[in-house]
């Protein structure tokens, strides 16, 4: 099989904090996008005033408050502007955008724009959002029956990486993220033979699986059995 080396990069990596966690209603707090290219990383940072209070439980998370982001924070609708402007260039490319749990911040983010009158990066793309690397998607996949918790700092300590900030600010967890998945095509090098677009296709098999699996563990269970079972919540092409 070619070896089609997108390990070498270019990687966007994007993180949100947000007010809460439903991707249809919540908001973006603050946002970060990681450039990584030849060795080299370039952060670009956002503080958002959402518009809406910060529930408490949220700020404890990430540490802003609803009067800082008053204060401080851009308009959403030009900070909104700018991430997806930024992301569209780089997928126009065809080049990797990296996230954990992507679907969250993929799906929070193309609501927002949508909510604020902007196109989304689907629209800015004429195409299906991708491709996209999901570090969660690929661990649980290729990592199957590993025991224990799969959150952004429990992948950090099985794939060794030191400390690279503090967790639960946007930049951080997107540098940590990026490094998880160097880690990860070491380990596993079958998923650098991919191209981009056979592992993106591959991470949604991946995904539908684990969810329909996890699904039935739930209903086993006597809880609500409610996971997406597909990717990034819509049906993915492998154009780009």
């Amino acid at each position: 099989m070619a070896q089609f080396d997108w390990t070498s990069g270019p990687f966007l990596g994007f993180d949100t904090e947000t007010t809460g966690v439903n991707t249809s209603t919540d908001r973006i707090v603050t946002a970060a996008i990681v450039m990584r290219s030849a060795g080299e990383t370039t952060v670009r940072t956002w503080l958002i005033d959402p518009g809406v209070p910060i529930p408490e439980e949220a700020a404890a998370i990430h540490g802003i408050s609803t009067e800082h982001a008053r204060e401080f924070g851009q308009q959403p609708a030009q900070a909104l502007e700018e991430i997806a402007a930024i992301i569209a260039a780089h997928l126009s490319g065809h080049n990797p955008l990296v996230a954990f749990n992507a679907t969250f911040d993929i799906s929070l983010l193309e609501a927002e724009l949508a909510r604020h009158g902007l196109a989304t990066v689907e629209e800015r793309l004429g195409a299906d959002f991708g491709p996209v690397i999901d570090p969660l998607v690929l661990d649980r996949a290729l990592d199957r029956w590993r025991k224990g918790k799969r959150k952004l700092a429990d992948l950090c300590g099985v794939y060794a990486i030191g400390e690279t900030g503090i967790l639960h600010t946007a930049d951080a967890d997107v540098i940590a993220t990026l490094d998880v998945l160097a880690a990860m095509a070491q380990k596993f090098p079958e998923i650098t033979r991919m191209s981009l677009a056979e592992l993106h296709t591959y991470q949604g098999t991946a995904h539908s699986r684990w969810a329909h699996s996890f699904n039935e563990y739930l209903q086993r269970q006597g809880k609500s059995a409610d996971v997406e079972t597909q990717w990034l919540q819509r049906a993915q092409a492998s154009s780009f």
